[in-house]
């Protein structure tokens, strides 16, 4: 018997692990059109719309059914599956996946307690455990306890789509795009927090690294991925940069990819985020 790993499609992977892995479609929503998130809209195609219409895009949670299809799989292979969804504080998608299980042996599912590449770093971390012989009842334990450690820190160009959410108000984010305002945030344990707000990018790239430095650290022994949203990724490029003496310390390669809907939706394009594990 064989071990899957199953993800829903707000893990922002990179293609290589992408191509290990199952993924569980969220549907994006742009005023009547109706998308599978990275079935019928990639993220390039996402990007556009969001900048090309002044629609603001809303997603829905992956259904039971949908995971019931994919467990049906592992039930034919005669395989078990370990299941890593976005934070359950921030969709119900790990409660549909939670619910389709109820009806199949050798399914694991794992709140993961983040989104995006927070989530993709634990799915890189399910398959070391899973290339190192681990069963997928003991893979699930282990994520449970150090999904625990996971961090994204983030930051953002715009306030302009917080506004479009309803997240702040038109005020705030008229303030901020006249004092060129960049807020730091973070996502821990499924909760968004504002970390702080600077004023520039480059100050902005300070305050991010400020912030991981003050989270306690990077573990470069555990995987470590940085994304960006929108369709170029000259700010991220510029970070990397700037941030270089952070990077130099523990990883020979810094990997990223592009972040997708849930987040874009709210952040809009132009933002930066690192995923780590913290010491």
């Amino acid at each position: 018997m064989s071990t899957r790993i199953i993800v829903d499609s707000t893990t922002d992977l990179l293609p290589e692990v992408r191509a290990r892995v199952g993924v569980v479609p969220l549907t994006v929503h742009f005023g009547e059109e109706e998308f599978l998130d990275g079935v019928t809209i990639d993220h390039r195609r996402f990007y556009e719309k969001l900048v090309e219409t002044d629609v603001h895009p809303t997603t829905s949670q992956a259904t039971p059914a949908a995971f019931m299809a994919e467990f049906e799989k592992v039930r034919e292979a005669g395989d078990s599956a370990v299941v890593i969804t976005l934070s359950a504080r921030l969709s119900g998608t790990y409660q549909s996946a939670v619910i389709a299980a109820r009806e199949f042996e050798n399914i694991y599912v794992v709140d993961s307690g983040s989104v995006a590449i927070g989530t993709a770093v634990l799915t890189e971390l399910a398959l070391q455990y899973l290339d190192a012989g681990m069963e997928a009842k003991e893979i699930a334990a282990r994520l449970e306890v150090e999904k625990k450690r996971i961090l994204i820190v983030a930051l953002l160009d715009t306030l302009e789509y917080l506004k479009k959410g309803g997240r702040i108000s038109k005020t705030v984010a008229f303030a901020g795009a006249v004092l060129n305002i960049k807020p730091v945030i973070s996502v821990y344990s499924g909760e968004i927090l504002m970390l702080g707000k600077a004023r520039g990018s480059k100050m902005g790239n300070n305050l991010l690294e400020q912030e991981i430095e003050k989270a306690g650290g990077v573990d470069f022994s555990a995987p470590v991925l940085l994304g960006y949203t929108g369709l170029s990724d000259i700010l991220l490029q510029k970070y990397i940069k700037d941030s270089r003496r952070l990077w130099e310390q523990g990883l020979n390669e810094v990997r990223y990819t592009t972040i997708g809907s849930v987040i874009g939706t709210h952040a809009g394009p132009g933002a930066i985020a690192v995923a780590f594990f913290k010491k």
